[in-house]
């Protein structure tokens, strides 16, 4: 079977990648499954100097998901680029580097020490950040401003740019627009959704940032909707992410238009679940007679055309 797909110029031997987050920097999976079976894998989010994160509590369980508020926490560039990314080129799998900042020059300037870097195939840029030049607006809340930061990107990179994009808007069509017209290469859907739990016994809040991002198979149809809607306003290709846990949540992703999916809150639940995704994918394949991965995505049969 042909699981290949192709994101810019970055051709992957299947759609199956890992959420940013969710991985860490590759190595901690690496006695659960061969990490070269993946797609790609996407490291934790990069910001230009170490952050330490939110303090604790930061995760709590919900129905059918996970909250969580880790705060980007992360070991910076320096310290990835020089001891992290050196063992993960032996995966022999695409590295694609999550990266955030709090300006758009932060973003510029990660984008272009990360350009240089060997070893990194592509770049994915976490707009779901708030830009605290401009009053804490978050980046991909507001079309203008990220069209703006993403054309700022693309202005210094000649890698693969998939741009990640939050739920939490009203309409993502116009933001997806105009990171297209900015220059995207491809477009991740969707970040967490803002939640909050609170605890009755203490009547306080469950996390100590109040709130945090809502992950897992609780968002999974808000996300596919998402995915749908992007999919018809865009050309360029979408990872479809949020509550993958199956090859058959994968496939509905596939189905809806998305050229590859992101693994994240699954990898919890069960550590092994990328690999099963990537042979339950196979196995469809086979069962319906196809022959490539390509002849499912954006095969959604719908009744006399109608579109929503």
């Amino acid at each position: 079977m042909d699981l290949s797909v192709k994101i810019g110029s970055l051709v992957l031997k299947n759609p199956v990648m890992t959420a940013s987050g969710t991985f860490g920097y590759g190595d901690a999976y690496a006695p659960f499954f061969p990490v070269g079976r993946l797609g790609a894998f996407v490291t934790k989010g990069i910001s230009l100097t170490p952050a330490p994160g939110n303090p604790p509590p930061r995760i709590v369980e919900t129905p059918a998901g996970m909250l969580n508020a880790i705060g980007l926490q992360n070991i910076g560039y320096d310290s990835f680029v020089n001891e992290k990314l050196p063992g993960l080129k032996e995966f022999n799998c695409p590295v694609i580097v999550n990266f955030y900042g709090n300006t758009v020059d932060e973003y510029v300037k990660l984008a272009e020490k990360l350009s240089g870097v060997d070893g990194v195939s592509a770049l994915e840029a976490n707009i779901s950040c708030p830009n605290i030049k401009d009053g804490g607006i978050f980046f991909g809340t507001d079309p203008e401003m990220a069209g703006r930061v993403v054309r700022r990107i693309r202005a210094v990179t000649t890698k693969s740019l998939i741009v990640k994009l939050t739920p939490n808007v009203t309409d993502i069509r116009p933001i997806a627009v105009q990171v297209e017209a900015a220059g995207a290469d491809a477009i991740s859907l969707t970040n967490t959704f803002t939640g909050m739990v609170v605890d009755v016994d203490t009547r306080r809040p469950a996390l100590a940032n109040i709130t945090g991002g809502l992950s897992g198979p609780a968002i999974r149809p808000l996300a596919l909707r998402m995915v749908w809607d992007t999919v018809q306003a865009v050309s360029i290709p979408v990872i479809g992410v949020g509550g993958i846990l199956t090859a058959v949540d994968a496939l509905q992703f596939l189905i809806c238009g998305a050229c590859a999916v992101q693994v994240g809150t699954g990898l919890f639940v069960e550590p092994k679940s990328p690999p099963a995704i990537i042979d339950g994918i196979a196995e469809y394949l086979q069962k319906n007679g196809l022959s490539r991965v390509g002849q499912v995505i954006g095969s959604l049969r719908l009744e006399n055309g109608i579109q929503q």
